[in-house]
């Protein structure tokens, strides 16, 4: 079973995976952008830029690492139980200049159709955010600000909802304000 955590920065998508990797042991655990060693260096590009880059050529950057991705990590794991922070998912939603249409098929490509049975959506308000972003050191993308996160958030919400009509996916939708110990025990319960 594959399954992704999505949720804009400071939701508690780390936290909750670690719980995780306490009780599904044998599963194989990820993240995305960064899973592979190409990931890492793309990550390091797209999260710390020393110059700008177009909407476009950072779309490219995330759909390499996702192809390397998917080639490196999730092909070969098919029939285990892969366990991500984020996916194509958040892909589409920080591409937001972009048609969902063409970002579903751009995604598809490199994932070879292979998508999420069952997703995690943490989803937390402006107050939350602000607070817990106060508290660690911002990369480019955390520079943008809470209104950019939340408009993320609102396009994570449309991109789940255009993929209910494209694939066959379950959502759980979690509110990150909830102590990490209830949310931990809703999502053992989603993943039974």
């Amino acid at each position: 079973m594959y399954v992704v955590f999505e949720g804009i920065d400071c939701v508690g998508k780390s936290t909750q995976i670690s719980l995780l990797k306490e009780i599904y042991k044998d599963a194989i655990f990820t993240l995305e952008p960064g899973g592979t060693e190409l990931g890492k260096h793309l990550r390091e590009i797209l999260l710390n830029k020393t110059h700008p880059i177009n909407k476009r050529a950072e779309l490219l950057l995330f759909l390499a690492d996702r192809a390397q991705h998917f080639e490196e990590i999730l092909k070969i794991n098919q029939n285990k139980l892969i366990i991500s922070d984020r996916s194509f998912i958040s892909g589409m939603a920080y591409a937001k200049d972009f048609e969902n249409d063409l970002l579903f098929a751009l995604n598809s490509f490199a994932l070879e159709n292979f998508f999420p049975q069952k997703i995690i959506f943490l989803k937390g308000d402006a107050n939350l955010i602000q607070e817990r972003l106060s508290q660690k050191e911002l990369d480019s993308i955390e520079k943008r600000g809470i209104e950019y996160f939340l408009s993320v958030q609102d396009k994570l919400e449309k991109v789940l909802h255009f993929l209910k009509e494209k694939i066959s996916i379950e959502i759980l939708t979690l509110d990150a304000k909830e102590s990490k110990e209830k949310l931990h025990q809703q999502i053992k319960e989603f993943l039974q």
